[in-house]
């Protein structure tokens, strides 16, 4: 029997790619996602991937999601707290209503995700936790102050339960994409790409979104069971750490 992986944000964009990653290594795959229908029904009648939908920000709802995947596939052995949401603003303009969306989503939603799932690895033996955090997490980025806070937070969780959940074969780690090639960032002006990005990234060019799935399928498997509390930078170089 296959293990089963939970994929929040799981239909879209660079979570579409890690849904169909770990589906093609083998697993049993499901997606969450939280509002946008249309693109979740296309994306299970192309991938057969079953969908979920529920905010991670929504605790109740988490836990619930997460028992009816398990009634429906299976124990949850590989988590990957993919959601995440954007509110830009300078900060001297942000409202509390944008700093709370975002913290909400995106720092919040790791620890009602996490809370439920967690425990059933630790009695297994077995998991695998994986955190997609982000480039500006790392190094802060103007304009994004509750994104920044709200990822590099992300990497705090990802250390400290690592040394929780070490000892009963949970690991938690965590990656942070740089400029992915994503529908929103194509849809950046070609004049801010080339001019105000571009030139930012060695290597060049962005990365695809299936360069993050890879990164999560090896730390998803049995052969990276020694890297726990780690932290990939998969940016092209942009910010080395």
């Amino acid at each position: 029997m296959s293990r089963v992986a939970l994929v929040t944000g799981g239909t879209r964009g660079i979570g579409a790619a890690i849904s169909m990653a770990l589906k093609d290594a083998g697993y049993t795959v499901a997606a969450n996602y939280a509002g946008n229908d249309e693109a979740a029904s296309s994306f299970k009648a192309e991938t057969g991937i079953p969908v979920y939908k529920w905010s991670v920000a929504d605790y109740d709802a988490c836990a619930a999601g997460i028992a009816q995947i398990e009634a429906d596939l299976g124990p949850i052995e590989v988590l990957v707290n993919n959601a995440g949401i954007t509110r830009d603003s300078m900060f001297h303009r942000m409202t509390r209503e944008q700093w709370h969306e975002v913290i909400d989503t995106n720092l919040n939603g790791l620890f009602n995700m996490t809370h439920p799932a967690y425990p059933g690895m630790r009695e297994r033996g077995f998991g695998r936790i994986i955190n997609i955090s982000s480039i500006n997490g790392q190094k802060g980025q103007a304009g994004q102050l509750n994104y920044s806070a709200s990822k590099a937070g992300d990497i705090g969780f990802t250390k400290a339960l690592a040394q929780e959940g070490a000892f009963k074969g949970v690991t938690v780690n965590a990656i942070c994409p740089g400029y992915i090639g994503t529908e929103m960032v194509r849809a950046i002006p070609e004049k801010v790409l080339n001019e105000k990005i571009l030139p930012h990234i060695p290597v060049g060019r962005l990365g695809e979104p299936e360069e993050i799935a890879r990164c999560v399928v090896f730390l998803a498997s049995d052969d990276s069971g020694f890297i726990t509390g780690a932290t990939i930078s998969a940016n092209g170089g942009q910010y080395m750490i």
